[in-house]
């Protein structure tokens, strides 16, 4: 684990290079992407809207309904690759996240294909993608 964390400082170092934050944006990128990834192993669904751009609430909110399926999961797995630039201020993440279905006990893997952008006016990263869609078939 310890090289998959140095592989994902580096590359966003790259990724962010030639910003004038570069620093900030990349420790805050890392900093965000851990605490996410953390939140969801811990299937604390509802800190995870916290991380969901406000923009993307307002188009796609998260329903009573949604938590209410989201807290029929455990979360089992969350295998991420290392964020990939997508433009600027702009990274791509893709999550295989195991789930068990607690009524069932039935296990599946979902992908989640993350975005993430950097907000300049509040200094934060925001998941513009929502959170991941529990309801997707398996991959």
């Amino acid at each position: 684990m310890p090289d998959r964390r140095l592989l994902l400082i580096a590359l966003c170092l790259l990724v962010l290079a030639g910003c004038p934050n570069t620093k900030s944006q990349s420790n805050l990128l890392t900093e965000t992407l851990e605490a996410y990834a953390s939140v969801i192993r811990w299937n604390n669904f509802e800190q995870a809207v916290a991380f969901v751009d406000p923009e993307t609430l307002k188009t796609h909110p998260v329903t009573p309904l949604d938590m209410q399926r989201y807290h029929q999961i455990q979360v089992t797995t969350y295998n991420e690759r290392p964020p990939v630039p997508a433009g600027a201020n702009e990274v791509r993440q893709t999550v295989e996240i195991g789930v068990v279905n607690v009524n069932t006990q039935a296990a599946r893997t979902i992908v989640d294909n993350q975005v993430w952008h950097y907000d300049e006016a509040t200094k934060h990263w925001r998941l513009m993608s929502g959170l991941p869609d529990i309801t997707a078939k398996e991959h």
